[in-house]
């Protein structure tokens, strides 16, 4: 049997696995992702971490970006940033025929670089960034509080608020080992919540994940920050 062409074999494989999700819920975003339209609406695509949904689509919405269409891959990727880039090119190679322009809505979220040299590779743009921290406070002004000596915050966003059990508490055995808490998070000093939407809930939930982390608390309302720039960008709707 003849060998498949690189291509081939990434286009079988996204066939096989595309996200399945149809749902905003959270856990369904974790799990399963954002399938992308049935029907083609737009003739951009973004490719996206399902942490991103729901900001992206208000983004979308707020600003009538109705030629853009997206698709989400699990946010549980980021539990394995090894698989991130593998998964984006399967996903470009899916609906690259079928879409004029593709834009990759992650970060470097952890690959090291790896994930930027695919999409020039693949000549898709990504955001710049290297997480979802950074772009959301502004990838200029995040920068500036690291080198003021902002090095020991950690950083939860509305989605990782909601998520915090799956993917801070429970990953880190702390469901398990409580007794751990101390040394896990030992050289952390506070946690900072990046808001993009204003919701007493989860704010209050952010305080408690921070008491239940032993660190200090602090709360930044960053809206949607560099998110929102780069997909006007791409939409063609920059405004002053």
């Amino acid at each position: 049997m003849a060998r498949k062409g690189r291509a081939a074999r990434l286009t079988e494989r996204a066939a096989f696995q595309p996200p399945t999700g149809r749902s905003l819920e959270e856990t369904s975003l974790t799990e399963r992702g954002l399938a992308a339209p049935e029907k083609k609406t737009g003739r951009i695509l973004l490719i996206a971490c399902g942490a991103l949904a729901r900001e992206i689509l208000a983004i979308k919405d707020v600003n009538g970006l109705d030629h853009i269409d997206l698709t989400c891959l699990p946010a549980k990727l980021h539990l394995y940033p090894e698989q991130i880039t593998e998964a984006v090119e399967c996903a470009v190679a899916k609906h690259s025929a079928t879409y004029d322009t593709i834009h990759v809505v992650y970060a470097d979220c952890g690959t090291g670089g790896i994930l930027e040299r695919k999409c020039a590779e693949l000549g898709v743009e990504m955001i710049a960034g290297p997480h979802c921290y950074s772009f959301f406070e502004g990838n200029e002004t995040f920068a500036r509080h690291a080198d003021e000596g902002e090095i020991t915050a950690f950083y939860l966003t509305d989605f990782l608020v909601k998520q915090f059990d799956a993917f801070v508490w429970r990953p880190m055995g702390l469901d398990k080992h409580p007794e751990l808490r101390d040394m896990v998070f030992g050289n952390y000093t506070k946690l900072v919540y990046q808001s993009q939407i204003n919701d007493p809930a989860l704010l209050t939930k952010a305080r408690d994940c921070a008491d239940r982390m032993g660190l200090a608390f602090e709360h930044r309302h960053t809206g949607y920050g560099d998110l929102q720039s780069a997909m006007l960008r791409w939409g063609g709707g920059a405004r002053d």
